[in-house]
């Protein structure tokens, strides 16, 4: 198609400013809207709780947890494909259209996994009634409260990861304190231990397979 022809188009140029915009907030809504956050914030607990340093490097930490976002997201991702992205391809649709059937399944994916006092504590400080029907929630109030209801689970399950390592921790910091070890970092040596343990117990299997199953 001709350069004048696109540019005399409104349409195609508000849908190429829209997808220029988009590009930008990408990121931002890839984190905040869905499943990467508890992801994340998890694996990066794990990593912390075992004591290995940078390892697995923060790298291979975000790339596994954007393909396990994928994973879990797929059935949301399909639905949108199919009920939006078709048939707005198809010419059947409107732009505004597609965009209001997209919000849908994501919206109740959100919803699912959003406490409701946090959601409620958003559209009170927004100052909208409380409660609100499901298809009134404004996503400008369903997003904040999204982010923190997965901050607080990903937290509770990082607690859980830790209790196993403390526990070694402390035995081996008693151990080297009744045998008179002061300079000695226990540290040092409880590491191989929780690597041990770790490696034992399959913990990568384990800890990906409930963190699946937590969505």
């Amino acid at each position: 198609m001709p350069a004048d022809e696109v540019l005399g188009n409104p349409s195609a140029v508000l849908q190429i400013l829209y997808f220029l915009t988009a590009l930008v907030f990408i990121p931002a809504v890839l984190m905040m809207t869905t499943a990467f956050t508890r992801v994340l914030v998890v694996l990066s607990f794990a990593r912390t709780a075992v004591g290995a340093g940078q390892l697995p490097p923060t790298a291979i930490l975000i790339g596994l947890s954007l393909f396990l976002t994928i994973f879990i997201m797929a059935p949301v991702g399909n639905q949108v494909y199919e009920e939006a992205w078709l048939p707005y391809r198809e010419g059947t649709i409107t732009f505004e259209e597609a965009f209001r059937i997209a919000q849908e399944p994501l919206k109740a994916f959100m919803l699912k996994e959003t406490r409701e006092q946090d959601l409620e504590l958003f559209l009170r400080l927004g100052g909208y009634p409380v409660p609100l029907p499901r298809e009134e929630i404004p996503m400008t109030a369903l997003i904040p409260a999204f982010a923190i209801s997965e901050l607080k689970t990903a937290f509770q399950i990082g607690f859980i990861l830790y209790l196993p390592f403390l526990v070694i921790d402390m035995v081996v910091a008693s151990t080297l304190m009744s045998m008179g070890m002061l300079m000695l970092p226990p540290v040092l040596v409880s590491l191989p231990f929780k690597v041990l343990l770790f490696v034992l117990v399959d913990g990568w299997h384990l800890l990906v397979q409930n963190l699946v199953a937590s969505f």
